[in-house]
């Protein structure tokens, strides 16, 4: 997870001689402005039309599955997908769905308006990969989706802090128009954009790096069976975090605006989430040298989960926020930790690291939607703060375990590789 700091090393080592990445990053910067903000209402507007919290956390968790079929049915209808349609595509969703959300009224529509976020959201990870892969040399790929993920970051820091000051008792068209804005703001840069890709074009005629050529299945979901049981307590600790991140953007704009003591800070409660990843970059590697990459993930899952915990017993909003900013950042800490492992793995065996990516992603997606659904259930069983104070709980029960269970040392290439099936 890229930090400022690997922002300030970006400029400090390209300068702005990257002008069509720094455009990305303009442009990704002030659309996910525009998704943070979605993040944050939707589960406000979805209650506040009757809906159960249960049945919102279904709802939500059904985005991700759309978005996982949709990525399935790309890389396999469209050999070539080309960043200028995905993201004109990704522009004219995004453009439509503030009024679809805003109109929903039955479960039937959400559903659609759901399936429609998991589209466009899934667009703009096609449209960036497919961006970066024709215009940037191949050294350069991990600094460059680095940079354009730190504005990522800080987009959905921004958009918390900017709707909480809009919305009050209801979500009415407020909401909606600063999301226009912000996508008029994206599409500029947009344009921009396009207007800077002849110059610093690569290779311009290569093919998607998003899509890969489709493998044998049978022998792709052996080599997934073994991978994924010998390292099964590392993709369990990433399922955790995604569902904490879910779980964050499904009950905390409710907890924030139903909780009378901290409403009027209500998007510094989610901005005190969001900022936490952006700062660790200064000092996570020294505690993993220390600590070892797998035990400092599972440190600060444990810590975080500890501190949430504490949330339902708290009422003043200034503990609130500085409880859940101490939590964010020990689960900071623990993602780029555990990214290290995966990075390690990778190395150790290059012969499948798209199998390794790939188990990471399936469990991101596994941990998003049970993010949403677990997220609804507790809201509606413990109440908004008992939510957080039960996943709390949980979350430290897991850490305990996956302390017990987790191995200091996976020899991939020992344990899993065999030339037969690769």
């Amino acid at each position: 997870m890229p930090t400022l700091h690997h922002l300030f090393g970006y400029i400090k080592n390209y300068g702005f001689r990257h002008k069509a990445i720094y455009a990305l990053a303009l442009m990704i910067l002030f659309w996910s402005i525009f998704d943070g903000i979605i993040s944050y209402i939707a589960p406000i507007l979805i209650v506040q039309n009757g809906i159960s919290k249960s049945e919102m956390g279904l709802l939500l968790a059904s985005s991700s599955f759309a978005g996982a079929i949709f990525d399935f049915l790309l890389c396999r209808l469209f050999k070539n997908s080309f960043y200028r349609r995905i993201f004109i595509a990704m522009f004219a969703l995004s453009f439509v769905y503030p009024l679809l959300l805003l109109e929903a009224k039955t479960l039937f529509v959400y559903l659609i308006a759901m399936a429609l976020w998991g589209v466009f959201y899934d667009l703009r990870s096609v449209g960036t990969f497919d961006f970066i892969g024709r215009h940037s040399r191949k050294a350069d790929h991990s600094s460059d989706f680095g940079l354009v993920q730190v504005f990522q970051s800080l987009g959905y820091l921004f958009a918390p802090i900017l709707v909480g000051a809009v919305v009050g008792e209801v979500v009415d068209w407020k909401p909606a128009i600063m999301c226009w804005i912000s996508l008029s703001i994206s599409f500029f840069f947009f344009a921009m954009l396009l207007g800077l890709e002849k110059k610093h074009s690569v290779s311009a005629n290569c093919e998607s790096m998003y899509c890969e050529k489709p493998k044998n299945l049978s022998k792709e979901f052996k080599l997934w069976g073994r991978l994924g049981k010998l390292i099964f307590p590392v993709l369990l600790l990433t399922m955790f975090l995604y569902i904490v991140d879910a779980f964050f953007w499904t009950v905390g704009p409710l907890y924030a605006e139903s909780n009378n003591a901290i409403k009027e800070y209500a998007g510094l409660f989610m901005a005190a989430y969001t900022l936490p990843p952006l700062l660790v970059g200064w000092f996570v590697g020294a505690l993993t040298r220390r600590f070892g990459q797998k035990r400092t993930a599972l440190i600060g899952l444990l810590s975080g989960s500890l501190v949430l915990s504490v949330i339902g017993a708290l009422v003043n909003p200034y503990l609130i926020v500085i409880v859940v900013f101490v939590a964010s950042m020990c689960f900071s800490v623990a993602w780029p930790a555990i990214n290290g492992v995966y990075a390690d793995y990778i190395s150790e065996a290059e012969e499948i690291e798209k199998e390794i990516a790939g188990l990471e992603d399936f469990y991101m997606n596994i941990g998003f939607a049970l993010g949403h659904i677990i997220a609804g259930f507790f809201a509606d069983f413990f109440g908004n703060a008992g939510a957080f104070t039960a996943l709390g709980l949980i979350g430290a029960m897991t850490a305990l375990i996956l302390f017990r269970i987790t191995p200091r040392n996976i020899d991939i290439r020992k344990s899993v590789l065999k030339s037969s099936e690769i």
